[in-house]
């Protein structure tokens, strides 16, 4: 009986050391769960992610609509050239990317039909001047009725017949490029040139010396990329607020950093399938470094700037559809103390004070238009605007810190 009372006593005062072990476990190692949306970063680390800090601000940020477009060039000044007759090609620079000029040889072509035609030409001439020496000679004897008139009409008729006929080798000859007065020196060929109608630059060569072409044929195809325009597509359910010489911000998608301005300059009339319409802008600025078909992201000013609440847009980042911008939090407050976004003027103001510890909070926005680099943002109801920090350089870092706290959470 002894000993069951013994073993007894010992397993209460086991029992007793363990839960005070517990605790004073409890006690040492106090544990608190941080608030959704805070960061914090050591000292190392809030210099290794370059945070700066800024302020909101106020802003002229216009009212836009965004679109998307390509680069493109006016009917007339791409051209498909074609041979007005047919031919076998006897020589050709032609290269795609060759800058030509106006009137420049691009092509030669050879055909035994441009002899006969010019043949024709001079034979029809010589005809045409006997046949006026006649048609003067009877004019006269018409005059003094020695000749009959009806002689005097036939040869009438015979003269302007010929001299259509005449007139319509002339015209052929002009097409081919073959210059009348050479022809009456006796100088018949067999090649004809092709020459550029304008200057531009070779898209396209669909031939190849020897190749016969057809007058429906497209040897090659030019393009002048001096005059650029952006066709843009817009929805229809903007196409109310646009108007002509309205302001257009542009980026071609290959270089993004560069923006460039554009005025709108047509509006079309005609709704597509995919219920949107083409708008015709003429740029301010031409490029010759631009080519016909580059893809472009626009902005169509809509609305006059208005006094914005704004930030950089480096401030800005987005998770999914909603967005976020952080600001400074004290070190030593806890996150869940009331006022924590206007306890940041000394951060701002460059305080060199070196904190164990930096905190920043998430805070979410609605973001609107943007413009020079600003975006135009909605703050929550109760933000203290001029007395918030808000971090304009390192705003990813904090985010993707931000997400592996959560999931280490987690």
């Amino acid at each position: 009986m002894k000993s069951i009372v013994n073993i007894f006593i010992l397993l209460l005062t086991g029992l007793l050391f363990s839960c005070e072990t517990k605790k004073t476990d409890t006690v040492t190692e106090p544990h608190h769960e941080e608030e959704e949306g805070i960061v914090r970063f050591t000292n190392g680390q809030f210099k290794s992610a370059n945070i700066q800090l800024g302020r909101i601000e106020i802003k002229n940020i216009s009212s836009t609509i965004s679109c998307n477009g390509v680069l493109d060039v006016p009917p007339q000044n791409m051209v498909s050239v074609s041979a007005l007759m047919g031919g076998f090609i006897k020589s050709t620079e032609l290269l795609q990317g060759l800058r030509v000029r106006k009137g420049q040889v691009i092509a030669t072509i050879q055909n035994p039909e441009f002899i006969k035609i010019q043949s024709n030409y001079l034979e029809n001439k010589s005809k045409l001047t006997y046949l006026e020496q006649e048609y003067k000679r009877q004019e006269e004897l018409s005059k003094d009725n020695v000749s009959a008139s009806k002689i005097f009409q036939q040869v009438t008729s015979e003269y302007n017949s010929l001299q259509a006929t005449v007139g319509a080798l002339e015209e052929q000859l002009k097409m081919l490029n073959i210059h009348v007065a050479n022809l009456n020196n006796g100088n018949i060929r067999s090649t004809v040139n092709i020459y550029s109608p304008i200057n531009g630059h070779v898209t396209a060569v669909n031939v190849n010396i020897g190749k016969f072409v057809n007058p429906q044929d497209v040897i090659c195809e030019i393009v002048d990329t001096d005059h650029l325009h952006a066709e843009l597509t817009v929805f229809e359910k903007d196409i109310a607020k646009i108007q002509k010489g309205q302001k257009i911000r542009f980026v071609l998608v290959n270089e993004s950093e560069k923006e460039r301005t554009a005025k709108v300059y047509l509006i079309n009339r005609q709704i597509s399938a995919e219920r949107t319409i083409r708008v015709h802008a003429h740029l301010d600025k031409e490029d010759p470094n631009l080519m016909p078909n580059m893809y472009l992201k626009a902005l169509i000013e809509v609305g006059e700037g208005k006094g914005s609440t704004a930030v950089k847009e480096e401030a800005i980042v987005n998770v999914g559809d909603k967005y976020f911008i952080f600001i400074p939090i004290q070190n030593h407050e806890h996150p869940g103390a009331k006022n924590s976004n206007t306890n940041t003027s000394a951060m701002a103001e460059g305080d060199e004070k070196a904190l164990s510890e930096y905190a920043f909070k998430a805070i979410e926005i609605k973001k609107e238009g943007t413009q020079n680099g600003y975006a135009e943002v909605v703050l929550p109801a109760g933000f203290d605007k001029e007395g918030s920090a808000v971090v304009i350089n390192g705003a990813y870092e904090l985010l993707a810190k931000m997400n592996n706290t959560e999931e280490e959470g987690h």
